[in-house]
């Protein structure tokens, strides 16, 4: 089974004056969908297949890595466009936890859509960076808004 999988990433309390964006293949960047109450959202949708015995393969431009640890990068600062920032980072959120059973029920509900969602600020006070891990239990179905 292939399908489009619609996702949401939601960056929350983001450092005041750092810009995020979501990169798409090698050098796109994606604006965000949405700001609600300091945090920012981005909604954007990858291919799935799903082969019997097998973990969901991601693909598309958003989707970064090998097969076996594909991710989605946030990028900040001057690695988000923001050439005057002191900050030069990417975030990683990992797609390797994500069950063939989730995707099938999100794809099943055209309303929904999986949603990660990660702490802005790293541990250093600076934007998060490297592999970061995902608030409220890791990536959740959810309403599309």
């Amino acid at each position: 089974m292939t399908g489009q999988l619609p996702l949401r990433v939601v960056v929350e309390r983001p450092p005041a004056g750092v810009a995020f964006r979501v990169q798409r293949g090698k050098w796109e960047l994606l604006e965000p969908s949405a700001s609600p109450g300091g945090s920012l959202s981005f909604d954007f949708t990858v291919r799935v297949v799903l082969a019997p015995g097998e973990p969901p393969n991601f693909l598309g431009e958003f989707a970064q890595g090998p097969r076996s640890s594909r991710f989605i990068y946030v990028n900040s600062g001057t690695s988000a466009g923001q050439h005057d920032s002191n900050w030069t980072r990417r975030a990683k959120l990992p797609l390797t936890k994500i069950s063939a059973a989730l995707v099938k029920g999100v794809i099943a509900d055209p309303g929904s859509v999986l949603e990660a969602r990660i702490e802005g600020v790293g541990r250093d006070g600076g934007p998060a960076c490297a592999t970061v891990p995902l608030l409220d239990g890791g990536w959740v179905k959810k309403e599309s808004k």
